[in-house]
């Protein structure tokens, strides 16, 4: 289902869209919000988020960013699994280690503790990868415009020493999206210019 409107209207539909889904995660909600990067993924986190909590739903919002570093952009994944998710569909609470980055390099951050939410809001690339598709609630797709327009927007996020590893970034995620196809299995997708400038 293609979504459209304006981004708080888009966010609330898909907020509705899964608490209306059956929790397939124990007792827990497990949405994503998966495209490439620059397309507008965090800012229609945060908005799904409010719109979640609005309807007095314990939201927990976790992001790839958390764990993906530029020359692990998706491995990373078992860290969250063990974690986070193999907890929660146990009904326990979960832990988990952040990435920073103190000058510009990744090392391991401070552990994390997130309570059992009624949703957990996985933003980030991979976020609906196909190992998590069966314990999805529901799965939301954002393309973002063009890719020289998404790169312009992480860079500026970023930073200009970002560019090249931005660059080298956007080559593989066009790989994993072509083999992954997150997009053919959304739930809701917003395309370029749907979600106004988010």
């Amino acid at each position: 289902m293609t979504a459209a409107g304006t981004p708080a209207a888009a966010a609330a539909v898909v907020a509705a869209a899964a608490l209306a889904a059956p929790a397939r995660l124990g007792g827990v909600r497990l949405l994503a919000v998966d495209g490439p990067s620059g397309a507008g993924k965090s800012t229609f986190a945060d908005r799904v988020v409010e719109a979640l909590r609005a309807r007095a739903a314990r939201t927990v919002l976790l992001r790839t960013d958390d764990f993906a570093t530029w020359d692990d952009p998706v491995a990373w994944w078992p860290r969250l699994r063990d974690g986070v998710l193999a907890p929660y569909a146990e009904g326990r609470p979960g832990r988990y280690r952040r990435v920073e980055w103190p000058d510009g390099r990744p090392v391991p951050g401070e552990y994390v503790d997130v309570e059992v939410p009624d949703v957990l809001v996985l933003e980030g690339v991979s976020a609906g990868r196909a190992s998590v598709r069966p314990s999805l609630a529901h799965l939301s797709w954002l393309p973002g415009p063009d890719a020289a327009t998404r790169l312009e927007r992480a860079v500026a996020r970023d930073g200009e020493p970002s560019r090249a590893p931005l660059t080298r970034w956007q080559a593989f995620e066009r790989g994993w999206f072509a083999i992954d196809q997150p997009h053919l299995r959304a739930d809701t997708s917003f395309g370029a210019g749907q979600l106004g400038d988010s």
